[in-house]
């Protein structure tokens, strides 16, 4: 007998996903977590029956969310990490010798202790020293710090159920004061194909338009996502995405990367015609040549 996993990204499209084995699965006070090992994407996170990530796919999302403000900022040394429990955000980041410390605040403690027995490829620098991890509610962590970090990276579910404070005004506002005067925000957007995603992600861009004086969005091709078109968030106090990335410097740290590359951080900015306008139908009276 066949064993398919099937997620629902409308009513009326879904994704199939031939399983080999149900690794793992419980309900923790937030949400259900299920690992599922699979013949073409490897082991699979699913939480509350969305894929998180697959062993295939997964440095796609990882070195997006983190290389990008990398590149950008000068002298980034503390770092605050909101969500990536599964721990692959913290492992790109521990990749660079001149950061000093990485905050990993995630809400379900369960998450992170499936993902070190199951994920061990992604959970792998949890233990290093400069990483602390905090498990509660990261709007309320967050809100408590001014002045504190050069980047802030939100790898969050998406917009829905526990998550949902994170793509607010107020979260956005706490981020802006939370980072340093050339701090950096980066987050998940999600996708802008289906309309139900798409209306998310205007709201969210909108509120950090509204926040940061520099907002950009950038895109990736993540296959296990929702029409395989994912989307982040850029925004900062000081620094443009692509006019202020020292390219020359990023290079001279030897990363070597599977799907970020300098060329590629330019072309991300590049959006197609569709998404343009969706990002100008909400930024209002701001230059919209400016701000994507």
């Amino acid at each position: 007998m066949e064993f398919w996993f099937s997620e629902f990204h409308t009513p009326d499209v879904q994704h199939s996903v031939r399983v080999n084995r149900h690794l793992y699965t419980a309900e923790s006070e937030y949400q259900r977590i299920d690992i599922f090992e699979t013949p073409e994407f490897g082991k699979m996170l699913v939480l509350n029956g969305n894929v998180m990530l697959t062993e295939r796919d997964e440095f796609i999302y990882d070195e997006m969310i983190t290389h990008v403000p990398m590149a950008v900022h000068p002298n980034p040394r503390n770092i605050l990490v909101i969500g990536a429990g599964d721990g692959g955000v913290v492992k790109e980041l521990t990749r660079y010798n001149g950061i000093e410390t990485i905050e990993l605040v995630e809400l379900d403690p369960m998450v992170v202790d499936a993902c070190r027995t199951y994920l061990p490829e992604n959970a792998c620098r949890l233990d290093d020293p400069r990483v602390s991890i905090s498990y509660g509610n990261a709007l309320k962590y967050v809100r408590r710090f001014q002045n504190k970090y050069d980047i802030i990276i939100v790898d969050s579910n998406d917009p829905f159920g526990p998550s949902e404070g994170l793509f607010t005004k107020e979260f956005y506002g706490n981020c802006y004061n939370a980072l340093k005067e050339d701090g950096i925000l980066v987050n998940q957007q999600g996708s802008p194909f289906f309309s139900e995603d798409a209306e998310a992600m205007r709201r969210s861009h909108k509120r950090i338009a509204e926040t940061f004086p520099i907002s950009r969005v950038y895109q990736a091709h993540i296959p296990t996502y929702a029409a395989g078109y994912w989307l982040f968030g850029f925004a900062s106090k000081k620094y443009h995405p692509v006019d202020d990335a020292d390219f020359a410097r990023w290079t001279e740290r030897g990363l070597k990367t599977k799907y970020y590359t300098t060329r590629l951080h330019t072309g991300a900015f590049c959006l197609p015609a569709f998404l343009e306008e969706m990002l100008k139908s909400v930024e209002g009276n701001t230059d919209a040549d400016a701000k994507h």
